[in-house]
């Protein structure tokens, strides 16, 4: 009799995964199934409730983090076969609505203009306590100046993608966020971004590394992760190879 085998969930690998890597790891798994039939799931947060979740025993068998230093935290702890391997750089984009007013550029002069004029109320960016996003863009805002001026000011998301959807909804009237999300289709046209200068902080080393349980599929997407087709689908994304 011919059939075919339907896996439960229990066989499919968990990946979790940063939540700024969304729209570039869709595009990535579907490539992946088309070519090796191999079916995956991915749980999106930030990179340090992930962790968490990894230290409290989560399903995982892959953790793609937005920095190393949440990676090497697990391998200190022997959660993780090894350190990792950084797969790809990020950068933060300063955004908002099409219809603002707010002059956006990669020095945020814009953005200290429109804190000055009273113009800027509400800026997202995501929670610095545990997304590398955040404590990146804290960097930013500390070296041009601006953190605690802009302390007041700020609306703290869960993760990155949380920040940018304050600033798309109108919730915030600008976004710190990750240049990724801001090129996000579902975007276009109801946002504009400047991409910040990369100068402004540390580098955000997108980080993948597999977990002490990972089985044959989890390994065999670790590796294309770092193959010529997955980088060029992150290239596309906004992120550049390290």
């Amino acid at each position: 009799m011919l059939f075919t085998p339907i896996l439960s969930a229990a066989e499919i690998p968990v990946i979790a995964a940063a939540s700024n890597l969304k729209f570039a790891l869709e595009e990535i798994t579907t490539a992946f199934q088309q070519e090796t039939g191999k079916t995956l799931r991915i749980s999106y947060s930030s990179s340090g409730n992930l962790t968490r979740q990894i230290q409290q025993g989560g399903p995982f068998e892959l953790f793609l983090s937005a920095n190393t230093q949440y990676v090497e935290q697990l391998y200190q702890q022997h959660k993780t076969v090894d350190q990792g391997k950084v797969f790809a750089l990020g950068r933060l984009a300063l955004l908002t609505q099409t219809n603002s007013n707010l002059i956006l550029d990669k020095q945020l002069n814009g953005l200290k203009h429109a804190l000055q004029s009273g113009q800027l109320q509400r800026i997202a960016i995501a929670n610095p306590d545990h997304a590398p996003f955040g404590i990146a863009a804290r960097e930013v805002l500390q070296k041009q100046q601006l953190w605690d001026i802009l302390l007041p000011h700020l609306i703290l998301g869960e993760n990155v993608a949380q920040a940018t959807q304050f600033a798309n909804s109108g919730a915030a009237q600008v976004g710190l966020v990750s240049y990724s999300l801001a090129l996000a289709p579902a975007l276009k046209n109801r946002i504009r971004y400047a991409l910040i200068s990369d100068s402004l902080h540390q580098p955000l080393q997108q980080s993948a590394v597999l977990l002490n349980n990972a089985g044959d599929t989890a390994k065999l997407f670790f590796h294309y992760l770092l193959q010529e087709k997955a980088r060029g689908i992150l290239s596309r994304h906004g992120y550049t190879t390290p």
